[in-house]
């Protein structure tokens, strides 16, 4: 049975936030993988030039190469010409490839920052980041849809596409300045596709550093490649024994970052997004907005709003940072998970180029990454932020937020003040601590149910650790009431 002649059954292939992610030979199959591939070969046929063809590559994780490979095939029997990656690839490079290339598209095969018996598909559209709302509607009316027969199939080429972008990231930081600081730094890979990246950047220009994770091992033992604890507690660890001055922490694409300050404190997505934005603005003065996701802390606002920049908060997932670059001026934007962009590099998030950048930032500012979060909770006021995960099945998932949306007024002994529903349910809440205090940050709670996974997700930043802790316990034994 060929390609086109295929039938296609009914399958779980949903694109939610940043493509479709699915657990390794229960939905994540050869067939499904098709079948996502053949949605995403009708759009380019239909709204691409398919003639540029695409760009596809692959990260560490279990049969990546082997899904790619087969993505290719899908493409390719559509008459739409292939490069395919000939090794590991961080999503970024892929992305840098997709633009620098003049593709119609790219697919990253990918499950990003989950546990290790996941695996994914993203798409990555012609500008070079993640496919626009518009774009994954599109692509998702096209499941189930055996594909027209063509004639030969389109050619496939082997590509590297690391050096390229490689290139690109080193002249966008300062390399020399950060080098004369005599920082020394720790790069965690987390077993993920970044192994080699940075420290090869590093080692190049003279900065010291050392690296740990580098080896390829699908397992991702002891941790999920995501750059939160507890799976960075060894991060954490290492920055003190090494005596670094800082950690950066790639996930499993090396798209997100995380890092651990030189006393081993984990410096958040929050904070770092904080330094970058501030570093963009104090030192760099490029023009542009500001975006945020709504799970994202508030300093942001207050950042912009000195430099007089416009904000714009949207949905939780980079693609509708990605939407907001292409239509707006914006100079940065960005996640709670770790995911930042900046326009003029590419309009996607990019954990490699962003872990350079706070080197850059410390080597120009003269302050190590502790000093930097210091200050900026001196300058802007204490915010401190938390998140729990809560792998719950979905009819106590949506039960919690009908509960919540009929008329929660306090949680914790907090007063709700206000509440907004722009994705999940957000509570602004009333905080003593609060009273008095000008700079005090708000306090507030967002509960989220991901709609991918049995997870519901809560977050919440409030003045203190000591508040946000209460808050997040009050919340998960609300949610588990039932």
């Amino acid at each position: 049975m060929s390609e086109h002649d295929a039938h296609t059954p009914a399958s779980p292939v949903k694109f939610g936030t940043d493509g479709w992610r699915g657990i390794i030979a229960d939905d994540f199959t050869y067939e499904n993988v098709r079948t996502a591939i053949r949605a995403i070969a009708h759009y380019v046929l239909k709204h691409e030039d398919p003639a540029k063809g695409v760009c596809i590559g692959y990260d560490t994780r279990f049969g990546s190469p082997q899904f790619a490979h087969l993505a290719a095939e899908v493409m390719a029997s559509a008459g739409i010409p292939v490069q395919l990656a000939d090794r590991v690839t961080p999503t970024p490079a892929l992305s840098y490839g997709v633009r620098q290339r003049g593709a119609a598209g790219g697919i990253m095969i990918t499950s990003s920052h989950n546990p290790a018996q996941w695996n994914g598909v993203k798409y990555k559209a012609k500008y070079g980041g993640s496919g626009s709302p518009g774009i994954i509607r599109q692509i998702e009316q096209y499941l189930g849809q055996p594909l027209p027969a063509t004639g030969a199939p389109a050619a496939i080429t082997a590509t590297d596409f690391l050096p390229d972008y490689v290139a690109a990231i080193e002249a966008f930081a300062d390399l020399p300045r950060i080098g004369r600081s005599g920082y020394r730094f720790l790069v965690d890979n987390m077993y993920g596709a970044g192994a080699g990246v940075l420290k090869g950047i590093f080692e190049r220009a003279g900065i010291p550093a050392i690296e740990m994770r580098a080896e390829h091992n699908p397992l991702f033992p002891g941790i999920n490649p995501e750059p939160i604890l507890p799976h960075i507690a060894l991060t954490q660890q290492r920055v003190v024994e090494q005596k670094c001055d800082a950690g950066l922490v790639t996930d499993g694409d090396a798209d997100r970052i995380g890092a651990v300050d030189e006393h081993g404190n984990v410096v958040d997505a929050h904070k770092i997004y904080s330094i970058l934005l501030w570093w963009l603005l104090e030192y760099k003065g490029w023009p542009g907005g500001v975006t945020r996701a709504f799970n994202t802390t508030k300093m942001l606002d207050r950042i912009a709003a000195k430099y007089g920049r416009k904000l714009y908060e949207h949905g939780i997932g980079f693609k509708y940072v990605c939407d907001l670059m292409l239509s707006e001026d914006i100079l940065i934007g960005g996640e709670e998970s770790g995911g930042v962009g900046i326009s003029r590099h590419l309009p996607e998030r990019d954990g490699i180029l962003n872990a350079l950048l706070i080197a850059n930032v410390m080597a120009e500012a003269g302050k190590t990454l502790g000093e930097l979060v210091a200050m900026l909770q001196a300058e802007f006021g204490e915010h401190q932020y938390g998140r729990i995960d809560m792998h719950i099945d979905d009819r106590l998932k949506q039960s919690a937020i009908q509960r919540a949306n009929s008329g929660l007024t306090e949680i914790a002994g907090y007063r709700v003040l206000r509440k907004e529903d722009m994705d999940g349910i957000k509570f602004y809440l009333e905080n003593p601590d609060a009273a008095g205090v000008s700079d005090a940050a708000e306090t507030w709670l967002l509960l989220r149910a991901s709609g991918t996974e049995p997870l519901l997700r809560v977050y919440c930043e409030s003045t203190s650790q000591a508040a946000v802790s209460c808050i997040l316990k009050a919340a998960e034994q609300f949610v588990l009431e039932g």
